[in-house]
Parts: C-alpha cells; structure tokens; sequence
C-alpha cells in the first residue's frame, strides 16, 4: 500500500495552549488508523486537520492523492453531529446538492441509509431530527457522509453516546467500507473495535 497520508512535526495550539505534537504519521490507502490516547492528547485536533478542516500552526501534512479536492473526498462524523431542522432525507442528500449533484438522489439517499444500517429508508425519508433516537441520528449523519462516496472516513468518537445496537450496525457499516478500500481513521476508547476493524493503534501523547 502506499501513503495517503504523511505528516512530520505537526503542531496546533489554542489560546496559547499546545493541543498537539506529532513529529511523524501516516495514513496507507484503505488502511484503518485507530487513534487513541488520554483527554487532551489532540485525537480531535488531529482529526480536524485531516479533513482540512484547520491548518497547523506548524509542521507539514501532505495528501497523495494525486488530481483530487481533499475537501470532496474526506469527510468527518463527530460523536454529537448537527442535523438540520429538515427531513432525513434532506439531511442525508444535502452534501450532494450542495455539490450541484441531483442526479439520482433517491437512489443514492436509499444505498447510503442501508449502508448505515435502516432496512426501510423512505419509511424515514420525511421525519426530521427531533423523531429519531440518538442512535439513529447517528446513523443519518453517517448516511449523510456515506452518500458523498467519500476516499477518507474520519470518525471522532463516533459511537461514544449511541447504544450498543446502533454501535455495531455503525462498525459494522464502518467494516463495509474498508472493504471497498475506503481509508479510515478513527479516534477512539474502545479496544473491543480493534479486532474487528484490524485498526493499527497510534498512540497520541500530550507534549510536556
């Protein structure tokens, strides 16, 4: 496999508060990157500055993928994601039209919500956020980036407040991808995933 992702001596700080130091990582194509480490450790910084989301204050990130938009093709799911005061089925498509891609948006809004785990999507297509449970707001915000096809799936945390039904159906759509050949970071407390994701663990530790 070859390099998606290489970073040396990356470094962020808040209010003068250094967030995180990293002198060397890297990410293979398709390949699952666990991250772990205490609170504070800059898992969700990182996180961050892998979707081009924040730049470093230091340091050098460089993505391989040669042609492309990094910001059309990473995306991140947070453990509390924001779902607009709309339908599910314009939360999960909103990416695409955003992107002047219309076509075939039923379709797609179908492939992606069973990806994420619903045996019946339009049978949820036109609730909103407020009628869907925790774990199944988790899910369509998973849909939502799911539907975008996207080459990086970032994931912070992204199974902390669900529970446990929702949280395999979520590894378990997580597993899928990798087998498309999908690259996959996840920052994460839980060792159990490990195996059944076979994440290589990095391990962040705060710079004294």
């Amino acid at each position: 496999m070859s390099a998606l992702f290489e970073a040396h001596d990356l470094a962020k700080s808040y209010g003068g508060v250094l967030a995180l130091f990293l002198p060397e990582f890297s990410v293979d194509q398709g390949e699952c990157v666990a991250l772990t480490g205490r609170n504070g450790s800059g898992k969700s910084t990182l996180l961050r500055i892998l979707a081009f989301l924040e730049k470093p204050d230091s340091g050098t990130l460089v993505y391989h993928a040669k042609g492309s938009e990094p910001r059309r093709e990473v995306t991140l799911l947070l453990q509390d994601p924001y779902l607009l005061k709309c339908s599910v089925f314009d939360n999960v498509t909103l990416g695409l039209r955003l992107r002047g891609d219309r076509t075939h948006l039923e379709e797609r809004y179908c492939q992606a919500m069973a990806e994420a785990g619903f045996a019946n999507p339009m049978a949820l297509a036109s609730r909103t956020q407020s009628m869907l449970s925790g774990g199944e707001r988790q899910r369509v915000a998973l849909a939502a980036r799911l539907a975008l096809s996207p080459r990086v799936l970032l994931l912070d945390e992204a199974t902390a407040h669900v529970d446990a039904a929702s949280e395999k159906i979520i590894y378990a759509s997580v597993k899928s991808c990798l087998a498309r050949g999908v690259t996959v970071v996840c920052a994460t407390h839980d060792r159990a995933i490990f195996d059944f994701l076979d994440a290589r663990e990095v391990v962040l530790r705060p710079r004294d």
